[in-house]
């Protein structure tokens, strides 16, 4: 009975949630507080097995105190968007036991928590991880509380585009038109099944910090962009029901054409901000010009790119493709012989570069500049982890290994 009372004294669940990519960007609130976007947005889900976010959060009634930790080290657990969710879950569990007696609850509202969150990859990749880290703060959350039903309105409180990472394949994110943000919410287009040759190439190119936040960055521009405007109001309408049916039809070609001329625009508004934000850099920019050389080079859109807030380049590409571009990426940008693999995640095949295409296509190599490149391919929503011996909190409710 000793076990039992050990059991009964501590609850803990542990899930992981997937990274996603926009290929249409969503970039403008037009309410700070409630995190509701001036635009709708289309985001492609990464799978978790080259990029996730692990977190196990634990309830008991021994804890004194709610306590955070983030890849091992003790963080603020009072940061305002994580407790709008926890706040948002445990309202949701108070509402779906109405009436219900106390202890027939799965656990008490009145328990402070611990969480513990880890990625497997580095923060500083400038990889969404807040949209990974809130998927699966609030997933882990509602399977705690025993809550049900729509979480990507609580996911997107803790930060815009998480509430995409609550659905695995093709993910829109509906503006909604409600001042409440009722209607804000994220649906899946189709599964990651549905284009089972769809493969994503993420170029780590610098680990450093961005130089302007995405909070401070798309208030500054809605303030200041008359492009941005535009682009809400007109533009990405008539884009999202366009990327929806390249989509459906699993065309690449204009899949590919349209998420480059987003991605282009995206960094126009930060140009059009003023004082103006510059998210790409040289680097990003070479990068653009290798993919429209080798589309050009092969005729039809083989590879496209798309960059966030940051000068990280993801490239979409089909399988067949992988093996021919990553070689030329190599011969432009010769790995730093540090011994750290260059391509990691999916296996690569080799490729052998016909003369006509280096002479095209691979101009001045620039060694050392793409730290490594991810290989990877678009996956499911978020997964709850029953193995016990994968919690990141151990019986006492602290970290089980300090990374």
């Amino acid at each position: 009975s000793g076990a039992m009372a050990e059991e009964r004294a501590l609850t803990m669940v542990t899930c992981t949630a997937p990274v996603n990519i926009a290929v249409i960007k969503y970039w403008g609130k037009r309410d700070n507080d409630l995190i509701l976007p001036i635009n709708s947005s289309l985001s492609v889900t990464l799978h978790q097995d080259q990029l996730k976010t692990t977190t196990t959060a634990a309830a008991s009634r021994d804890f004194t105190e709610d306590r955070l930790w983030l890849n091992g080290e003790e963080a603020d657990v009072g940061h305002p968007r994580l407790q709008a969710c926890l706040r948002e879950v445990r309202r949701l569990a108070r509402k779906r036991r109405g009436g219900s007696a106390e202890d027939a609850a799965p656990l008490s509202l009145s328990y402070k928590i611990h969480i513990a969150t880890e990625n497997n990859f580095p923060t500083a990749a400038g990889l969404a991880s807040s949209a990974a880290g809130y998927a699966c703060l609030v997933s882990a959350l509602a399977r705690l509380y025993g809550v049900e039903g729509e979480l990507s309105e609580v996911a997107r409180r803790g930060s815009g585009s998480a509430c995409r990472s609550m659905l695995g394949g093709f993910v829109q994110w509906q503006r909604g038109e409600r001042p409440d943000g009722r209607d804000s919410l994220a649906h899946q287009v189709a599964p990651e099944t549905h284009w089972p040759e769809l493969r994503v190439l993420v170029l780590v190119v610098s680990g450093e910090k961005k130089q302007v936040g995405s909070t401070a960055g798309m208030q500054t521009s809605v303030d200041t962009s008359p492009l941005l405007k535009h682009r809400a109001e007109v533009v990405v309408p008539e884009r999202m029901a366009l990327m929806m049916r390249h989509i459906g039809e699993r065309d690449f070609e204009g899949f590919g054409q349209l998420t480059m001329q987003d991605s282009n625009q995206f960094h126009a508004t930060c140009l059009d901000t003023f004082p103006p934000i510059f998210y790409l850099n040289d680097l990003s920019r070479h990068i653009i010009a290798l993919a429209h050389r080798f589309n050009t080079h092969h005729g039809r859109t083989k590879v496209a790119y798309t960059f966030d807030a940051g000068p990280n380049a993801v490239i979409f590409t089909l399988a067949d493709t992988v093996a021919e571009f990553v070689e030329v990426v190599r011969r432009s940008f010769p790995p730093a012989t540090n011994g750290d693999q260059f391509v990691r995640g999916l296996p690569v095949g080799s490729a052998s570069l016909p003369e006509e295409l280096l002479t095209a296509v691979v101009m001045e190599p620039v060694p050392g500049a793409v730290r490594y490149i991810l290989h990877t391919k678009p996956g499911p929503g978020p997964q709850f982890v029953d193995d016990p011996s994968q919690h990141l909190l151990g019986a006492d409710g602290l970290p089980r290994r300090c990374t």
